[in-house]
């Protein structure tokens, strides 16, 4: 087990337990294309991937669609869908623990820069993080732009000192593709197979795991 002084960490279910105000903010959208889901269930392929990926890949809209679609979700869940969510029990013990073995936090998310930072405020928890790092549509789009610019704006280029903590894919895939180890989380919405088929370094069931993989 190698020792990390920076852990990235995913938001949306990593952090927060944030389905409900996205799969209604996405049922909200797909209306507006005549497009009906009565089961909430079915939507969950919204939370964690860049919307307008889950628009085309899932819904069969066109980019030029999805992008509507994405302007159309952003009008509800900055409304109403950015408060229907939890954090994770424990959390901020998890956080402060962290801390007080002299990691760096740092934000890594898919999740709209100001989104972001209003959800870690609104939970209390900003002030854990040294960083925030979030997706801006006119430069970064995925989650392998994310975790380089975070990297970037922090001086950061040790690439062992590094662990991305993310509970899908793309946060292993966005890891792997700048060269750093990562945690698959699964309390949150991702799967044992997606996370193994992706090459995840570690893979944890618990937030109590994680932390003794992390800070024991």
């Amino acid at each position: 087990m190698k020792h990390y002084t920076h852990l990235f960490l995913d938001l949306d279910g990593t952090l927060s337990d944030s389905a409900p105000g996205i799969v209604r903010s996405a049922q909200y959208a797909l209306e507006s294309f005549g497009i009906h889901v009565d089961n909430l269930d079915d939507l969950l392929c919204f939370v964690g991937p860049p919307l307008e990926e889950s628009f085309q890949e899932f819904y069969n809209l066109t980019p030029s669609q999805a992008d509507e679609a994405v302007k159309v979700y952003r009008r509800r869940y900055e409304k109403i869908g950015v408060y229907e969510n939890a954090l994770y029990p424990g959390i901020p013990q998890f956080l402060d623990k962290a801390r007080q073995a002299g990691k760096v936090l740092m934000v890594a998310t898919s999740k709209p820069q100001r989104m972001a930072d209003l959800v870690l405020s609104h939970f209390g928890i900003a002030d854990r993080f040294a960083f925030v790092g979030g997706r801006e549509d006119s430069s970064r789009r995925t989650k392998e732009e994310v975790i380089r610019y975070v990297m970037k704006e922090n001086g950061l280029t040790r690439t062992e000192d590094i662990v991305m903590i993310g509970d899908r894919k793309h946060d292993v895939l966005g890891a792997k593709a700048v060269g750093l180890d990562s945690v698959g989380v699964l309390y949150g919405y991702g799967s044992r197979d997606e996370f193994q088929a992706a090459g995840a370094t570690y893979i944890v069931d618990t937030l109590k795991e994680l932390e003794e993989l992390l800070l024991a």
